[in-house]
């Protein structure tokens, strides 16, 4: 003889999707903050105003471009925005990383922000692993 016991089944998925969404934003909020701070540590002091070597992360002479590296994270879009934020240093983030002309003069691409989301993308997937119990 064999027995068998049955329970009654409880649908569990709009638990595990909030639980889910909310590991999501937490987990984006992680990646946006090692992306940041990969990229403001690439970014050296000089107090001589000389310009870093084209291709190598721009050189500060104020440090307002490492503080104004700021992330956010859309909960809804379940995106995160990492970068210089153009409140604190104007647009001056975007000749640095793509290179282009600013203010007449013409800059070679110096880029701080692609390097650092390279460096942290095999660590990326750890934020995620396990996240959702």
């Amino acid at each position: 003889m064999f027995g068998l016991r049955l329970r009654r089944f409880e649908d569990n998925t709009r638990k595990v999707k909030k639980k889910a969404q909310d590991a999501t934003f937490r987990n984006l909020g992680h990646a946006g903050a090692a992306v940041r701070l990969t990229a403001k540590r690439s970014i050296r002091y000089r107090k001589r105003k000389k310009a870093s070597p084209v291709g190598n992360p721009p050189f500060t002479h104020t440090k307002r471009l490492p503080r104004a590296i700021v992330y956010a994270v859309d909960k809804w879009k379940t995106t995160v925005v990492v970068g210089p934020s153009a409140s604190l240093v104007g647009p001056a983030g975007l000749p640095h990383e793509h290179g282009g002309r600013f203010r007449g003069q013409r800059y070679r691409a110096r880029p701080f922000m692609k390097p650092a989301l390279r460096k942290n993308l095999k660590r990326l997937p750890r934020f995620w692993k396990s996240s959702v119990k």
